[in-house]
């Protein structure tokens, strides 16, 4: 313990003397430039007028932007479709939802990827079409004795107050929900739905309606992820349960029909909780902090 107590002491040392040799070396240089700063000061200001009137135009160049992006912002806020008016009253759907414009004027997801929804005895299907700017059509078809959803995420993670449309069987027909998933659970919302219908076939619940989706980012193609669900509900107080994810894929662009979808799941599994990774790491990176001081003591003593 001396021994170290002896060598910081001569580091210690060693550094100040380097700080003072360091800092009485310039003030020499300093006095000796004293006049060629003076000479020059003219110079100086001219250089700082030039400076201050390149800032200017950079600033009006930069206002100038700024304004002609706001404008455009506007013009396509004004241009854009009103949303649709929520109306979820469902009438009967009277063609089966099939997999005939996939790939041409509809954007199609489904569980298995290649199954046709108006023959096959288990798919759980999705079909996106753009009517005009952020408006939708939407076919939703699957098997449950419960409800089918679909959900659109903003990210590649679903959950997180992610927008979902719900369609359920409730013994005599369909019901049709709005709803936003988040912790592995489903509420009910009002979202901007209309023109919803839909028919049961045995357990087969099939439902067509427009929707308005939510605003994503404007400088990103690929906007949402898609997710199908399926989960019990209870017809008599309106409960709907803990969904069931069948199908999640990646970020898509909603409008491009040509779109190669892929279930990133290997197996049907419960909608995950969202957790904090934030917190998580800020755990682990206090422990490592009292590990180090405490072996950092047990040195020093």
């Amino acid at each position: 313990m001396d021994n170290r107590l002896v060598f910081l002491t001569a580091l210690l040392v060693t550094l100040s003397w380097m700080s003072v040799g360091t800092y009485a070396g310039p003030t020499t240089a300093a006095a000796t430039t004293t006049a060629a700063a003076t000479t020059t000061a003219a110079a100086t200001t001219t250089a700082a007028a030039t400076t201050t009137a390149a800032a200017t135009t950079t600033a009006a160049a930069t206002t100038t932007a700024a304004a002609t992006t706001t404008a455009a912002a506007t013009t396509a806020a004004a241009t854009e479709a009103p949303p649709i008016m929520p109306n979820t009253n469902v009438t009967t759907l009277m063609t089966a939802i099939n997999r005939t414009d996939c790939g041409d004027e509809q954007l199609c997801a489904a569980a298995p990827s290649d199954c046709d929804p108006s023959t096959s005895s288990s798919c759980f299907f999705l079909a996106a079409k753009q009517i005009d700017g952020r408006n939708f059509e939407f076919g939703l078809s699957g098997e449950s004795d419960g409800y089918i959803a679909a959900t659109l995420s903003l990210d590649s993670e679903l959950g997180g107050n992610d927008t979902t449309y719900v369609c359920a069987n409730n013994g005599s027909g369909v019901l049709f929900f709005g709803a936003l998933l988040d912790n592995g659970m489903l509420t009910v919302k009002e979202l901007e739905v209309g023109s919803v219908k839909g028919k049961i076939d045995g357990n087969k619940i099939q439902c067509t309606f427009s929707a308005t989706v939510p605003r994503a980012l404007p400088t990103r193609t690929k906007q949402f992820a898609l997710g199908i669900f399926k989960g019990a509900y209870n017809s008599t107080d309106g409960t709907l349960g803990s969904p069931i994810v069948l199908l999640k894929s990646g970020l898509l662009d909603l409008t491009n029909a040509i779109a190669t979808v892929t279930n990133v799941l290997t197996s049907p599994t419960t909608s995950p909780t969202t957790t904090s990774h934030a917190i998580t790491i800020q755990k682990s990176l206090t422990q490592a902090l009292l590990i180090t001081v405490g072996v950092l003591v047990l040195t020093v003593l």
